[in-house]
């Protein structure tokens, strides 16, 4: 029998057992299927107590929905199902209908967005930090706490690390969520921003959230963002923090956004804080000097949470110090610690990132109280990490022959390690060519004078309004003696120095994360 999709499921509204209903109904009872699906939606789902009436209605739907293979059920907000049955479960009615993953019954609301409209909806109505830059930030924690409570308070849930600085903490972040997933914990990982896919940001295990799962959340909360008009960082750090939750995660590494003191990841008790380093980046909002912005990153150390600082600077030690001191935090400086076994691999090879795994690794050792971390499970973690975790754009090594790299280094404290690694390869390589583009709230001139002089230039803009034109970059790179062309798109300037590449060149492509995520999609 072929059951004919109608416009009725469209508006969402699903009343008594009639009409069509009642043909499916009596389809279904027909069938040997009544009694398995009865079975599994009591076992699946708790509907036990419901009318009989109400379960051929509930199993019409899931029918209906394996048959066509679509994931609709009902829409809380456009039904009379729920407030006409109180019997209901209040833990299903605050909660969408949480699916079983492992069952083969999707029992879904029915999405009124798709996952591209929903990403649209949430770029158009929260500006994003990473598309229009200062007008999205917003500082202080009243929003999130407003909103957290909103979802009862998710971060609550599970047991987190905290990690903050300049640079390194998503390197860092992924590390130590990469070593205990390797030592069989179940592990969310939430960091900024993402390069291709938004749903980079949220990941368990690596697995990046479900698409069904970003529009869900939205579907769910819409009225009450609209309401709130949180930053979009405020609603995709709440996104994964209820998301964490209702997965019963065993531990989330996340990553705060800009700063630490007012970021809104600050709301968190974690297991240890970590700080990677400080350098000028992001000057406008955490100060003009490095004492400036370590205060500002000191304010994640919480009392008497122990914290790891990757680096021992002169200028930002005694902050770290005395803060922890006030916090009566145990504190280590990772670069002071025991160094991580000579013979330990890691998949990330930048220059920049032996402190990175130093300053995981002294994390890890922090965490031996709280998890079980063998040693194989070090060593995987750190061999696999970009395997595990999806990480990209570390150094990343997108061809062979010829040799082209991709690096997300955007600010003068990062690019000097990749200037140094560049180099180094051009004893072992022919010419060098650099695509490269940056955002206009960085300080170009510090960068751009630590850029190679030998080398050709492809110069770039992101599709981001924060992109400095790229005869505006190129202009500026002449005063430091840098020679190139400027290239309207990513695509034209990535697809000219491939063009003009022989064998053995080697070509860097860099300067921002937008340009990155661009280049990435082209290879």
């Amino acid at each position: 029998m072929e059951i004919q999709q109608t416009n009725f499921f469209s508006g969402c509204y699903f009343g008594s057992l009639t009409g069509f209903h009642s043909t499916v109904a009596k389809h279904l009872t027909g069938c040997n299927q009544m009694s398995r699906l009865t079975a599994r939606i009591n076992d699946i789902y708790g509907f036990e107590q419901l009318h009989q009436r109400d379960k051929v209605f509930i199993l019409t739907q899931l029918e209906l929905d394996n048959l066509h293979k679509q994931a609709f059920f009902f829409h809380c907000k456009s039904t009379d199902f729920l407030r006409h049955n109180q019997h209901y479960p209040t833990k299903h009615a605050n909660k969408q209908v949480q699916r079983n993953r492992n069952s083969q019954i999707s029992c879904n609301f029915a999405p009124s967005m798709t996952y591209e409209e929903t990403l649209q909806y949430l770029y158009n109505s929260q500006p994003a930090f990473h598309l229009v830059g200062a007008a999205a930030y917003k500082p202080g924690l009243d929003n999130t706490i407003r909103l957290t409570a909103h979802l009862k308070n998710p971060h609550l849930a599970f047991p987190s690390i905290h990690i903050a600085g300049t640079n390194g903490k998503g390197s860092t972040s992924h590390l130590i969520a990469a070593t205990l997933q390797a030592a069989g914990y179940k592990t969310g990982l939430y960091t900024s921003p993402h390069l291709v896919d938004f749903r980079e940001r949220i990941r368990i295990n690596g697995k990046m959230i479900e698409e069904e799962d970003v529009v869900g959340f939205v579907e769910k909360h819409r009225q009450f963002l609209e309401q709130l008009k949180p930053s979009f960082f405020e609603t995709t750090m709440a996104m994964a923090f209820d998301y964490f939750a209702t997965e019963q995660v065993d531990v989330a590494v996340i990553e705060t956004g800009l700063g630490g003191r007012l970021d809104s990841t600050n709301i968190l008790t974690p297991l240890l804080s970590v700080i990677t380093n400080i350098g000028f980046d992001h000057t406008e909002f955490l100060g003009s000097t490095l004492p400036k912005i370590a205060a500002e990153k000191a304010g994640i150390i919480k009392q008497g949470v122990p914290v790891v600082i990757g680096e021992t600077d002169p200028e930002t030690a005694p902050v770290f110090i005395k803060k922890a001191a006030e916090m009566q935090s145990p504190i280590v400086f990772a670069d002071q610690q025991q160094r991580y076994p000579a013979d330990m691999v890691c998949q990330l090879q930048g220059y920049y990132q032996q402190k990175n795994h130093q300053t995981a690794y002294t994390a890890l050792q922090q965490l031996s109280s709280h998890f079980r971390i063998e040693d194989n499970a070090l060593q995987q973690g750190f061999a696999h990490v970009c395997d595990m975790t999806g990480l990209q754009g570390r150094w990343q090594v997108l061809c062979q022959q010829p040799f082209i790299v991709c690096d997300t280094g955007h600010n003068s404290h990062g690019i000097r390690y990749v200037a140094e690694q560049i180099k180094a390869l051009s004893a072992q390589c022919g010419h060098i060519h650099i695509v490269f583009g940056m955002v206009s709230d960085k300080d170009v001139d510090a960068v751009l004078s630590l850029l190679p002089l030998n080398a050709i230039y492809y110069f770039t803009q992101a599709a981001t309004h924060r992109a400095i034109p790229a005869q505006q970059l190129l202009e500026t790179a002449k005063k430091h003696h840098l020679a190139g062309k400027a290239f309207r798109s990513v695509k034209e300037a990535v697809d000219s120095a491939r063009n003009s590449l022989s064998v053995n060149d080697f070509l860097y492509i860099g300067g921002s994360n937008y340009i990155v995520g661009e280049a990435l999609s082209l290879f």
